[in-house]
C-alpha cells in the first residue's frame, strides 16, 4: 500500500511505473537527474500541490500497483 509518507526511492523501487506518473505530474524529473531524496508528499509540496491533490496522487498510484496484477514489490 502507498500512501504520501513513501520515500520516492522506496516508490520507484516497488512500482516502477511510477516514474512515468511522477513525470506526467512534474512532481519529479528523474529522466534529467533530479535528485529524488524525501517522501511523496514533500516532492508533492515543493511542487505547489495542495494536500487534496496528494491524497489524490496516493489512490492513483495505488490503483496503478493494482493494475494488470502488478502489484507492489515489497522484497
Amino acid at each position: 500500500m502507498i500512501d504520501k509518507d513513501i520515500l520516492i526511492e522506496d516508490l520507484v523501487t516497488r512500482l516502477p511505473k511510477a516514474v512515468g506518473y511522477l513525470m506526467k505530474k512534474n512532481i519529479k524529473c528523474l529522466a534529467c537527474g533530479e535528485p529524488i531524496w524525501g517522501t511523496l508528499e514533500q516532492a508533492a509540496k515543493q511542487k505547489g500541490f495542495s494536500d487534496t491533490e496528494i491524497a489524490v496522487f496516493v489512490d492513483e498510484l495505488n490503483e496503478l500497483a493494482g493494475r494488470d496484477g502488478e502489484g507492489i514489490d515489497t522484497a
